[in-house]
């Protein structure tokens, strides 16, 4: 296998209008920060659209936080039991780890602005025929709940696209990695608690309707975006497997259905965790704890990383530590004892996120950056819900994450992986 280092996000096209960017190959004559710092947040955002297309971003994935508690609530309001609710909730979660990489193939290919609006056509048709029609007949239901996921923009991979183009230099793209990981958890944080706000106030089809809208307004600002609309992948052969030709992408990718896995198993754990020491505030509190760690661990990891970019083993090392940031919590411990202990792995997951995103980045053939993050976003989607589905028959039991964390640290450690494979010179 060729020798990956994370070490410069391949740039894919100018965007018109834009000053030319400098080749990741080239030594910039003044360096674009402080020797051996890497640019802040604040100065990722002071660049000319960065705010734009990461706001535009965020609120069009925001559905992906309403709608699962927005279904359940709806589907129960209908008559229907917690278990069916939950399965039409699964069935939104599994649905973009199919949609996001053939949207993300479509943008490789003709550009950002198709893909974004036919996904968010087909978002707004189905969330907005669950608020008028109900969840009262299932197969018609379970037909817009697919149609929901499977359509969702491909505006997280778009977003890193772009990241090269409206950037001054590598480190940059880096920190605006990490930003954009870090701000992911807002979207599972404020998504729920919107859901929650709306339904109690007026009724779960206006949560519906309210992510239907943030997808079609997100997906509008973010597409018809200058760099968004001028912005297209290199040229390439046409090749079936795309993204995951590389080797070392495919056993990436399997990692990271099993960091995924953590996430989904420590919802149940969370649940469980709180009936067992009678704690009902504890069900929230500790997904919500590990998601505030994870926007201070990747504030904290933009800060400390240095300039150059992080190398190939560090992915094994974050992933290592992620691992053992689970086992105090197998140890029976008070309420506030869990809670505190959880923001251990939370604060590491975004740093691993981040690190992972850059090495997906590095691995992507050429013109494949759109589809390659639209697969990583399905392995992950695929590991959230495996999780819950395993950690439920297990008790809801804090050794589930810990071991889908020590199978992501171990799939890393092979020798054909890309935190194995040595250093490029």
């Amino acid at each position: 296998m060729a020798q990956v280092q994370v070490r410069d996000v391949p740039r894919t096209a100018e965007v018109a209008g834009l000053a030319p960017q400098p080749s990741t190959h080239q030594v910039p004559a003044r360096p674009a920060t402080a020797p051996g710092k890497g640019p802040t947040f604040r100065a990722v955002l002071r660049h000319r659209y960065c705010g734009r297309l990461l706001s535009a971003s965020v609120t069009g994935r925001m559905a992906l936080g309403i709608v699962p508690v927005a279904l359940i609530l709806q589907a129960q309001a209908d008559g229907h039991c917690l278990a069916t609710a939950g399965l039409l909730a699964a069935l939104y979660g599994v649905c973009p780890a199919l949609g996001l990489p053939l949207l993300g193939r479509l943008a490789d290919r003709r550009g950002l602005p198709l893909p974004c609006h036919l996904g968010a056509v087909l978002v707004v048709a189905a969330l907005s025929a669950l608020a008028l029609a109900g969840t009262t007949s299932l197969p018609f239901t379970a037909v817009c709940v697919a149609l929901a996921g499977a359509g969702c923009p491909p505006l997280e991979g778009g977003l890193r696209s772009l990241y090269p183009a409206v950037l001054p230099d590598a480190a940059h793209v880096r920190t605006a990695y990490t930003l954009d990981s870090s701000t992911q958890e807002i979207v599972y944080v404020a998504g729920p608690a919107l859901a929650v706000v709306t339904a109690t106030w007026l009724t779960p089809a206006a949560a519906l309707a309210l992510a239907a809208a943030a997808t079609w307004a997100g997906s509008l600002v973010f597409a018809t975006a200058p760099p968004a609309r001028a912005w297209r992948a290199v040229s390439r052969r046409p090749d079936p497997l795309g993204v995951l030709r590389p080797p070392a992408m495919r056993l990436l990718l399997c990692a990271l259905v099993f960091l995924g896995g953590t996430v989904g198993a420590l919802d149940v754990a969370s649940i469980a965790v709180a009936g067992r020491q009678d704690a009902s505030w504890l069900a929230g509190a500790l997904p919500a704890t590990f998601s505030a760690a994870g926007l201070l661990g990747g504030v904290l990891f933009a800060r400390l990383q240095s300039a150059t970019a992080p190398q190939s083993r560090h992915l094994l090392v974050l992933a290592a530590l992620f691992a053992a940031g689970w086992l105090p919590l197998l140890a029976p411990l008070p309420a506030p004892a869990v809670l505190v202990l959880s923001a251990a792995p939370g604060a590491l997951f975004v740093p691993l996120l981040t690190v992972a995103s850059l090495t997906v980045t590095a691995l992507a053939p050429p013109g494949t950056s759109t589809e390659a993050v639209g697969w990583m976003s399905s392995a992950i989607r695929l590991g959230v819900a495996g999780g819950t589905a395993l950690a439920g028959p297990l008790g809801g039991h804090f050794a589930v994450p810990l071991v889908a964390a020590a199978l992501c640290a171990l799939l890393l450690s092979a020798p054909t992986a890309p935190a194995a494979a040595p250093a490029a010179a």
